[in-house]
């Protein structure tokens, strides 16, 4: 039972991590209608900035671990919302309104600049923070054995999870928010209803960069690197955890992902490790052809 427990604890981090992820991708999609691994590419990227960062603040400029942090944080941001800012006002802007079947090609070209870019900036390092707030909480204990979670399991999860429900409350409760649905529906009705359909799509590619920014700061913190392999991995993982719940609702397409995290953890713990992306991926790919919830998927 307490093993049981520990796994369940283990899978609310994930499914937060996944949840947001989701919630950002489907804000995105909306107005692309195309898949984009660039966001999980830019999921990666912000990841390795913060490493790269913290580390020159760390190493050269002698600051304590919480300032360099910050400094790698602040340029994880900066570096990685003007990148997301740029590919879609230049790229996927352009490539939409002409052929929106290119965005497809164009988000893998985009994910080899953004890998490549990140490994020679490091020389091929990998780079590896300290562990901090790695005390843990227990919740419940059954002899010998507790249940915990660390500081920053918790901190990531209400973090996550508050992107989460600002922006279901920001799209359900706000002008933006019916514009936004709007532009979804239909761009050229919103067009001619007078609302810009260009600077929505900009808007939404922008706030779900600001999302797997911040979630790619998060995990690296928690998991103290990140691959330069991982912004294909999460590229397709969130492309297709993303389908779960439906790509036209980003909360029901992040409770989808949460629901998934969970699975994937459960598998984790009672089956084979070696088979958990296989069956994950296959799992994923069965969902999206049964339910086809989209017109346009790929």
């Amino acid at each position: 039972m307490a093993y049981l427990l520990q796994q369940l604890a283990n899978a609310v981090p994930l499914a937060a991590l996944y949840a947001a992820l989701a919630f950002g991708y489907a804000v995105a999609f909306g107005v692309t209608k195309r898949a984009d691994i660039t966001y999980g590419a830019i999921f990666a990227f912000s990841g390795q900035i913060l490493l790269l960062f913290t580390e020159l603040a760390f190493n050269r400029f002698w600051l304590v671990l919480p300032a360099a942090l910050a400094v790698g944080a602040c340029a994880s941001i900066l570096y990685s919302l003007g990148t997301g800012l740029w590919i879609g006002r230049s790229i996927m802007l352009p490539l939409v309104r002409t052929s929106p079947n290119t965005v497809i090609v164009a988000a893998l070209g985009m994910m080899i600049v953004l890998m490549e870019t990140a490994r020679l900036a490091s020389d091929t390092r990998a780079i590896w923070l300290p562990p901090f707030l790695n005390d843990v909480v227990i919740f419940w204990s059954d002899g010998l054995f507790k249940v915990t979670l660390t500081y920053i399991q918790l901190i990531d999860t209400v973090l996550m999870w508050a992107i989460v429900a600002i922006g279901a409350l920001i799209l359900k409760r706000t002008a933006w928010g019916r514009v936004w649905r709007a532009v979804t529906d239909d761009p050229l009705a919103a067009e001619l209803c007078g609302t810009s359909a260009d600077r929505v799509f900009l808007v939404a590619y922008a706030a779900a960069s600001l999302v797997a920014t911040i979630c790619g700061i998060l995990a690296t913190f928690y998991y103290g690197s990140m691959d330069f392999g991982a912004g294909l991995m999460f590229g397709l993982k969130v492309l297709l955890i993303s389908a779960v719940g439906g790509y036209s609702d980003p909360l029901r397409s992040a409770g989808g992902a949460a629901a998934l995290a969970v699975v994937e953890t459960m598998w984790g713990a009672y089956g084979p490790f070696v088979w958990r992306d296989l069956v994950i991926f296959s799992l994923l790919v069965l969902l999206l052809v049964m339910s086809r919830r989209e017109r346009v998927i790929l």
